[in-house]
């Protein structure tokens, strides 16, 4: 397959596996381009009337006026959920905050509970939709946590499911335990018992049965503390299940320290850090990841992203698409969230929703760049003079194809 006379070619990146500070704003483009693909992997790319022969019967799509970017990698995401909880949302109108939600009961324990009782059959159809919503607008390779379930049985039930997606769509999926996402009712004078359940029932059988590529914990101000957050990531470290961690929504919670410690592929969230935990990020390889989508939802301060390049990070975005503060995956929004509110260039926002959330998945030697032996992930844009267009039309799906691992899904 030849996609050809493509208006802009952003592969993004070439031969790196993250790009921090300044070199974001460096994508790397092809004016006038042409891409080339076989099976599942890229095999050329290049200029028009550079391109080699290519034999006469092979298909060709011409991409006349488009750009063509590699398929968005979405690290972040509670993709699998009981339902939606607008009731929640009228709440916060009326004045509740997300932490005041949380103590009455709602919040996280809520989704448990929604979730609990349904089957697995049921969770996985609701499931499944959003991922061909998801897919529809551009994302390629997700993350999938646990964490609704907060019991052994549902916590096993999510990620049985999302590991069904990964075996039934074309997108590539990855999965994290989350089952320190909360502490049940159940447990509430008694959270020794409960990371006692985390650490000796749940994480031997997630392990067992193969069902998490990755471990995490909710470390914040009325979830886990840091020395919580540290026993269960060392517990979880023997069966090779690298930590991601949600830190610094709701306060300066060391959530950005101990993950660094532990070795964290990343931290996520981070609207509440300063100066002393880009420091700390700097010093380590641990990818920060902004979700602009919860503030936005939540109408709460955005992570200083801005901040973040500026001191030569490499930043990630995801959607963080879940039921309860940030109920959107698609990443065409996120993207111009994250430029709009916090001054992201709309390159930088390009490289963050792509190579460096790869990164932040140990995914970007396969995903998140157009290179050559790189997995044929590729999103063909309708006719557009430049890129800053995608984030300038907050609302409107531009993606006009959608090729996953070789094939069209759109």
């Amino acid at each position: 397959m030849i996609l050809e006379h493509i208006h802009q070619l952003h592969c993004v990146a070439e031969g790196e596996n993250r790009k921090g500070g300044s070199s974001m704003a460096n994508s790397v483009v092809i004016e006038n381009a042409w891409v080339r693909t076989q099976g599942d992997r890229i095999i050329g790319f290049g200029p028009m009337g550079g391109q080699p022969e290519f034999p006469a019967d092979e298909p060709r799509i011409d991409c006349s006026g488009c750009l063509v970017l590699p398929g968005f990698v979405d690290s972040h995401t509670h993709l699998v959920f009981a339902r939606s909880r607008e009731e929640e949302y009228v709440d916060r109108i009326r004045g509740l905050s997300y932490e005041e939600i949380a103590r009455r009961g709602g919040g996280i324990l809520n989704s448990a509970r929604r979730l609990q009782a349904m089957s697995e059959e049921e969770l996985l159809a609701g499931a499944r939709l959003r991922a061909h919503e998801i897919m529809q607008k551009g994302t390629t390779t997700v993350e999938i946590k646990s964490g609704y379930g907060l019991t052994v049985e549902d916590e096993l039930k999510m990620l049985r499911v999302a590991r069904q997606l990964q075996y039934e769509l074309p997108m590539t999926v990855r999965t994290t335990f989350l089952g320190a996402h909360a502490i049940p009712l159940k447990y509430k004078d008694q959270r020794e018992e409960y990371i006692r359940l985390i650490v000796e029932d749940m994480l031997p059988k997630v392990a067992a049965d193969g069902l998490a590529d990755f471990v995490d914990v909710f470390c914040d101000e009325g979830f886990f503390t840091v020395e919580e957050t540290a026993h269960i990531l060392s517990q979880a470290a023997p069966y090779g299940l690298r930590p991601k961690i949600h830190a610094n929504e709701l306060a300066n919670s060391g959530g950005v320290q101990v993950g660094i410690a532990h070795g964290a592929l990343s931290v996520d969230h981070l609207e509440r850090t300063g100066p002393v935990e880009i420091a700390a990020l700097r010093d380590s390889d641990t990818i920060p990841t902004v979700l602009p989508g919860v503030s936005f939802f939540l109408g709460i301060d955005y992570a200083p992203a801005r901040d973040m390049i500026d001191a030569g990070l490499p930043v990630a975005i995801a959607s963080d698409y879940n039921p309860g503060s940030s109920p959107a995956g698609d990443l065409q929004f996120i993207w111009s969230l994250a430029c709009t509110k916090m001054k992201l260039l709309p390159e930088e926002a390009l490289v963050a929703l792509t190579l460096n959330a790869a990164a932040a998945l140990d995914l970007s030697h396969e995903v998140g760049s157009i290179e050559v032996g790189k997995r044929a992930d590729l999103l063909v844009t309708e006719p557009m003079e430049s890129l800053a267009q995608l984030p300038y039309y907050p609302a409107r799906n531009q993606i006009e194809q959608v090729m996953i691992g070789g094939e069209w899904i759109k």
